[in-house]
């Protein structure tokens, strides 16, 4: 299929052009940073943003993406399900 944006350059209001499911762990970091995520089941998410805040993000819905950039998600504090991150 061909990528009819391809040349196009991404700016801060842009869709992502990537996306992972995403494992939390209390020690390792996303493998790249998310500039927003989507929580398929709903909960909390225990979160490292890119500017080294932690945060809880807590009772998020099913179904939204969140727009907030993100370089960790942890396991512990995190009880949200089906999160892919978005970058």
């Amino acid at each position: 299929m061909s990528d009819p944006f391809k040349f196009y350059a991404s700016g801060l209001t842009s869709p992502g052009r990537n996306a992972a499911a995403v494992t939390p762990s209390d020690v390792a970091d996303l493998a790249s940073t998310a500039r927003a995520f989507y929580v398929g089941g709903a909960g909390d998410v225990k979160l490292t943003t890119a500017n080294g805040d932690t945060v809880t993000l807590v009772g998020l819905a099913a179904g939204i993406p969140i727009p907030i950039t993100a370089q960790r998600i942890f396991a512990t504090g995190t009880t949200a399900t089906s999160i892919v991150a978005i970058w």
